[in-house]
């Protein structure tokens, strides 16, 4: 599996950043021309689509709230955690790509300082699920950010040979990418173009990590059994933290990212003692 993930990456060219970053330019076009660049503006013009998308998705909290939960790189990355064994490429991408798209995260979340809905908005108008998110950092979304992340490694890393099965291959990640992102609407957390936003921005982070990586041999320590210990222990004290997670909130989604991290604990110690 390893060796299909290497190879896909290698044919990876440039200009695969093209695309997003047109779609940024014209989305900055877009709201220059609706008068949109500052802070009050840019929330007004999508006031309405805001509180739609939020009014229909918020009607199933429960779903809501467990999807969210992929937008932080915890649990995402524990249900991938077993890839580390057979594809740990995918990984070395990801250490990579993760680390750019925080970078970006942060960087631009200051810049920007957009108050979130909970802030700007009559808390009574809108569906609120889980704890109100407050503050001046609503763009661009850091869970969209995370969850393309991730994804854009994954798609190109399985990306299938054959056309016929990459346009379904694409379409299905782009589906769930953006499923997922726009939760952050759902939970009331933000706008939608924080999220649209985020999502771009996460997709650039993922192609940056893959050509980091493919450059630069940084994480390559991954893949070599004498440092299994040092992962096991990352992945000790990512099922503590799980379990605090548990602790305070009772949500199915971290059941299921618990039991995917223990499983793949226990195929790392195993093949470190058996190396």
């Amino acid at each position: 599996m390893n060796s299909n993930v290497i190879y896909n990456y290698s044919r990876l060219r440039f200009i695969l950043f093209f695309l997003p970053l047109l779609l940024l330019v014209i989305i900055a076009l877009l709201l220059y021309n609706q008068n949109a660049l500052r802070v009050p503006e840019y929330i007004e013009i999508q006031k309405k689509a805001f509180f739609f998308i939020n009014y229909h998705l918020g009607h199933y909290p429960k779903l809501q709230y467990n999807l969210t939960q992929f937008g932080d790189a915890l649990i995402f990355l524990s249900f991938l955690s077993i890839l580390i064994l057979y594809a740990p490429k995918i990984w070395e991408c990801l250490f990579s790509g993760l680390l750019i798209s925080l970078l970006f995260s942060c960087s631009l979340k200051n810049i920007f300082a957009v108050p979130r809905p909970a802030v700007t908005f009559n808390n009574d108008s809108f569906y609120i699920i889980g704890k109100a998110v407050c503050g001046h950092n609503s763009l661009p979304s850091g869970h969209s950010i995370t969850i393309f992340t991730v994804l854009t490694v994954l798609l190109f890393a399985f990306m299938p040979k054959k056309i016929k099965f990459k346009i379904p291959w694409i379409s299905s990640i782009l589906i769930i990418g953006l499923i997922l992102a726009f939760t952050r609407v759902a939970v009331g957390a933000h706008y939608p173009i924080d999220v649209i936003v985020g999502s771009i921005i996460g997709y650039i982070s993922g192609l940056l990590g893959i050509f980091i990586s493919r450059k630069y041999k940084i994480w390559n320590w991954i893949n070599n059994v004498k440092y299994y210990p040092v992962l096991i222990v990352l992945f000790l004290i990512c099922v503590i933290l799980l379990i605090c997670r548990l602790l305070n909130e009772n949500l199915l989604i971290y059941y299921y990212a618990f039991i995917s991290l223990t499983i793949s604990l226990y195929k790392i110690i195993q093949a470190y003692v058996k190396r």
